[in-house]
């Protein structure tokens, strides 16, 4: 689509001249990037825009809907009430909507409007639902998940008619995510309804009338806004496919925000580090900074190490009883509310924190991170840093501290990667086939569709361009039938074809499939109450399902004693005990991203050249280290840029082999498997296996070939595909995968809400569909989606295709140690973690650092 219509001067008109007296009333003044998405608004133009975290993004868009309503309705725009949706803004976490919420609200009220904002999320009261179902807020703030929930309502082309734009916030968040396909998919079909002639209501063209005054004006403009990430074209190529048009923009705050890295040293470097121990160690250091800010956020990596900060911090520090808080995704909504509630007006002092508090929520008064362990990805990082300092000017401060004393070399390349603005890209998701089935499902729950009309929106989606006829016919197949393999059960016969017209008419799978709408597919949650009645939060149920009655856990901060489990709910008291489980939510680990770990390369090479040279140039951190460095270069060797390290050592464990690709767990996970399977050619040999972010053991009874004579060919990128197929069980990682497809799909329901189905029962019911697939539609797309998605996410093929690739251009260096090195201890550590409590592991370490040190 594209704009023809005559261009306007954004200072000229009547909306600019409004909004900017209010600023001057505030003491404020537009920013130029303000200024700019603005003039592209008003002259129906759509784009990207791109600025720092507490810049003022939100009012480019929405300004800019607001300017462009008051210069169509120059005499009545303070009175005009029911003007119908006018802006759409789609937000990732339910946690934003009440923060943009009130500052529109504030503007709305400063400008003497009457435009009503209102939210649509998991959280909604059903009266409020019914009541915008009635009439639309003029501002709706939305999460992709009810997004599609809107979708799935009779006539809900009704509710677009009067829209003039899209706004989706956070974009980069959502980019690369199934959650991203579902925002794709909905704007290729609200764009489609708006676009649409001759196919509305009359009652709908008169309401289209009022609130739009003429039919040039039917065109919607569709804003992304997101922080920095290294593909910010294709970022807006990807949420402007279905506009398709070439007269897009990315508007570019070119607002420096000085960002301020601060490491925090321990008082002693260990020699042999090992990961997980010393950040809780450094808790007065942290108390410290604490003490000296106004108010602080302290981001770890998991739920579980949270629990542990929170409780650790209240035990050496009892001052901060009720000045601090725990905030993360399994803590009661109420809970969390009061927290960020609390953040905005200053009440708190400090807050454990997880990703939930990663976005842009505007939380003023924070004037201090701390980053406890590594966070694996220079973006994630900059992200928490613009927590702090939360306005334009102001200096974000984060303080580093380590788990270990190697990730200060993280640290390190952490800021070099802020120097140089070198942020990880977002790829797009290709063909989520499990996500259209669900799609074309949401439709036919609502008005239903036609199989053209759809296919022709759905492959002007970046992710569907590339989709087939015979894909797409496939999909309407199965949906309809089963496809070739279900087609004998009725259950799966779901959608009904009466003239063309594809339609759920079943109520029972109609209410079954908006209980399940969504991309988000984790283990199934448990709540957890009082008995005596009181919320606390959720925990998984394979967590819970190791505990006895009277085991003691921690959850939201609390000692509880498990009482029982009943009707779903777990049922707890307060314990007193001193000591608890802390839960361990599944997924928790991030592994290194690609960008993180060339620069980490970086900086093992300035190691490498300050051990050898005393007069060369480094960062604090890795001089810090230099007792470390000095002896790993004693005992084996640094490798650096352009070299691979191996170390063959024997223990009375047996011979390991350590390999330090420095590339991230993930990619060590598939590379450690790729070399045991080309190993096991050479000589039956059999290994047993532990990675971390830094390099991958393999350890064996007897000597591993491994040597210069084949080092080159044991990691060349030859046969790669079929040397991983054959050297992971590629089934079962696809069958675990399968599940969760399945679930999106719709294939598995996982039961009404406080009767879900246990985790083994959903995975026997994935496994029998798996099994059913593979024997009798071996072409099925969810299938094949299950396989593709093993290669491109738990294996990253491409990553590991492009670390060989750097292997080969590498010099591989082969050591032979006499002892563990300061790099293998921590792997080493790593492998026993499984067969030991965190008592006993703790005690064997010290003792293995001491006879070690000798």
């Amino acid at each position: 689509m594209e704009n023809n219509l005559p261009q306007k001067k954004l200072h000229d008109t009547p909306g600019y001249k409004i909004v900017s007296a209010w600023f001057a009333s505030n003491n404020m003044s537009p920013f130029a990037f303000q200024e700019e998405a603005w003039q592209h608004i008003i002259n129906n133009q759509s784009g990207l825009v791109n600025a720092p975290t507490g810049c003022g993004k939100t009012f480019s868009v929405f300004l800019g809907a607001v300017i462009n309503f008051i210069n169509n309705n120059v005499d009545g725009y303070s009175k005009k009430k029911k003007n119908g949706l006018q802006l759409l803004w789609v937000t990732p976490l339910r946690a934003l909507a009440k923060d943009i919420a009130r500052a529109m609200e504030e503007v709305i009220a400063g400008l003497g409007m009457q435009w009503q904002i209102g939210s649509r999320n998991g959280d909604t009261p059903i009266a409020e639902r019914q009541k915008q179902r009635r009439q639309m807020p003029e501002v709706l703030i939305i999460t992709p998940e009810s997004m599609h929930l809107l979708l799935a309502q009779k006539d809900y082309a009704e509710i677009f008619t009067s829209l003039k734009t899209i706004a989706v916030d956070e974009w980069h968040e959502l980019l690369g995510s199934k959650r991203g396909v579902q925002v794709e998919l909905a704007i290729s079909r609200i764009l489609g309804v708006t676009q649409a002639t001759g196919m509305l209501s009359s009652r709908t063209e008169r309401r289209s009338r009022e609130c739009e005054g003429s039919a040039e004006q039917r065109i919607v403009n569709l804003w992304g806004i997101s922080a920095t990430i290294g593909n910010l074209e294709q970022a807006r190529d990807v949420l402007l496919s279905p506009l398709k048009t070439h007269n897009s923009v990315i508007v570019r705050a070119n607002i420096p925000k000085p960002i301020e890295v601060i490491s925090v040293f321990p008082d002693e470097i260990e020699k042999y580090p090992w990961s997980g121990h010393l950040g809780i160690k450094l808790v007065h250091k942290a108390i410290e900074i604490i003490n000296n800010s106004r108010t602080t956020l302290i981001f770890i990596n998991t739920r579980g190490m949270s629990e542990l900060w929170y409780q650790t911090l209240l035990k050496e520090c009892p001052d901060l009883a009720g000045a601090i808080a725990l905030h993360h995704g399994s803590i009661d909504m109420e809970m969390r509310t009061w927290v960020e509630e609390s953040l905005h007006t200053g009440i708190l002092k400090a807050v454990v924190c997880t990703a939930s508090l990663d976005l842009g929520v505007d939380f003023r008064p924070v004037e201090t991170v701390i980053q406890v362990g590594s966070p694996k990805g220079v973006a994630r990082f900059l992200q928490r840093a613009g927590r702090s300092g939360h306005q334009p000017g102001e200096v974000s401060r984060i303080y580093f501290l380590p788990t270990h004393s190697l990730e200060l070399v993280e640290a390190a390349a952490l800021k070099a990667a802020k120097d140089i603005n070198f942020i990880e890209s977002r790829d797009p998701r290709i063909l989520c086939f499990d996500v259209l089935v669900q799609y074309l499902c949401t439709l036919a729950v609502s008005d239903g569709f036609r199989p053209e009309e759809i296919f022709e929106e759905v492959r002007t989606t970046y992710c569907y361009r590339d989709i087939t006829d015979d894909e797409f016919s496939q999909i309407t197949h199965f949906i309809t039938s089963g496809g070739t393999a279900l087609q004998q059960y009725d259950e799966y016969k779901k959608v009904e074809v009466i003239d063309g017209l594809y339609k759920i008419n079943s109520r029972r799978l109609a209410m079954r499939h908006r209980l399940h709408i969504g991309t988000i597919v984790s283990d199934p949650m448990l709540k957890v109450r009082f008995i005596g009645g009181g919320y606390i939060g959720m925990i998984e149920e394979w967590f819970i399902s190791r505990l006895q009655p009277g085991d003691v856990f921690t959850l939201a901060g609390r000692t509880l004693e498990f009482v029982m489990i009943k009707e779903m709910t777990v049922l707890a008291r307060k314990s007193s005990s001193k000591k608890s489980n802390i839960p361990s939510w599944q997924g928790g680990r991030m592994p290194l991203s690609a960008n993180l770990g060339i620069m980490l390369r970086k900086k093992f090479n300035e190691a490498y050249l300050v051990t050898n040279d005393k007069k060369a140039q480094t960062d604090v951190e890795v001089k810090a280290l230099e007792p470390l460095f000095i002896l790993q270069q004693s005992l084996s060797h640094i490798p650096k840029e352009d070299e691979l390290l191996i170390e063959h050592i024997e223990t009375k464990d047996g011979y390991h082999l350590f390999v330090y690709p420095f590339e991230g767990r993930l990619v060590h996970e598939a590379l450690g498997a790729l070399l045991s399977y080309r190993l096991s050619r050479i000589t039956p040999i059999t290994f047993s296996f532990a990675m971390n972010d830094y390099g991958f053991e393999l350890l064996s009874d007897r000597p591993i070939p491994l040597d210069d004579s084949n080092a080159d060919e044991l990691f060349s990128a030859e046969n790669l595909l079929e040397d991983i197929q054959r050297s992971v069980n590629s089934a079962e990682m696809a069958k675990r995968k399968f599940r969760d497809i399945a679930v999106i799909g719709g294939l598995i329901f996982q039961g009404y809400p406080g009767e879900y189905k246990k985790a083994r029962h959903l995975q026997s019911s994935a496994s029998l569909l798996f099994q059913v697939f593979n024997e009798y539609d071996k072409n099925n797309l969810l299938l094949r989606q299950a396989y593709n998605e093993v290669m491109e996410q738990q294996m990253e093929e491409a990553r590991l295709r492009d670390t060989l690739s750097r292997i080969n251009n590498s010099k591989i260096v082969i050591t032979f140690p006499k002892r563990l090195t300061p790099f293998s201890f921590p792997l080493k550590v790593d492998s026993m973690r499984e067969n030991l409590s965190s008592e006993k592991l703790e005690d064997r370490v010290k003792r293995m650092q001491e006879q070690l040190s000798k």
